[in-house]
């Protein structure tokens, strides 16, 4: 099992599109486009992933698309994924960057953030929100996933997902190990087996943030925002003018 965080992290890559589309990435794609409706000119997308919610952005809108993924293995995938299209890689600009040192020349219409506010920390969020700002002009939308979890319990690792892929079996296994206050350090296994004898296996430990979103509220609306409406599980909030 490899020690190094980057290779770790290097090897969920090939999960990445499994999994996803196993989880919101289909619900996302239906609720997310009324959303950017009227969006025209300039859209940055926070942790744009392997790009699969870039498509979803693209095809929804003529707008400018800035994708920001710090990651170079999810960047190799969402370059290559929008190099099968001409028309949108020539709109697409990828950021190899963190949402925290985000920096465009014209201020964007929309911002999208799907399931990456959990990573940051409240002392980073409130870093995010005004950098956010910043990057949006008046009236613009700030668009994220967010639900209130039921509370974390420490606990044995269990299968999140079973994939097959040829003879393979792509499998992801999760356990809860700490729980401090909104913060959730949390423990994925990475295997994939062969006649179901494991021939890969990373691991990767993470903290995440799950604050109430009463309290993100509260930030946001002291960062400038003020909330508007948006489908169950989507949240939306415009920059005050």
């Amino acid at each position: 099992m490899h020690s190094s965080h980057d290779a770790a992290y290097s090897a969920t890559v090939p999960f990445y599109d499994l999994f996803h589309e196993d989880g919101h990435v289909p619900a996302i794609r239906r609720t997310l486009p009324p959303l950017l409706a009227g969006v025209r000119r300039g859209v940055i997308e926070i942790g744009a992933g392997t790009g699969l919610i870039t498509e979803v952005i693209a095809r929804e809108t003529p707008a400018e698309v800035y994708a920001v993924e710090p990651s170079l293995g999810m960047r190799s995938v969402l370059v290559s994924r929008l190099a099968a299209d001409p028309a949108t890689l020539s709109r697409v600009t990828v950021l190899p960057c963190g949402a925290l040192d985000v920096e465009v020349d014209e201020p964007v219409e929309a911002i999208v953030m799907i399931s990456v506010l959990q990573n940051f920390a409240a002392v980073d969020r409130a870093e995010l929100w005004r950098v956010l700002a910043r990057q949006l002009e008046p009236g613009g939308r700030l668009v994220f996933n967010w639900r209130d979890r039921a509370p974390a319990v420490p606990g044995e690792a269990q299968v999140l997902g079973s994939y097959q892929v040829g003879r393979h079996v792509y499998e992801i296994s999760g356990q809860v190990l700490d729980v401090a206050g909104e913060s959730v350090t949390t423990r994925f296994v990475y295997r994939i087996r062969q006649r179901g004898v494991a021939i890969s296996e990373d691991e990767m430990v993470s903290t995440n943030h799950w604050p109430p979103y009463e309290r993100l509220a509260t930030e946001l609306r002291a960062a400038g925002f003020t909330p508007d409406e948006a489908p169950d599980g989507l949240r939306m909030w415009r920059l005050v003018n």
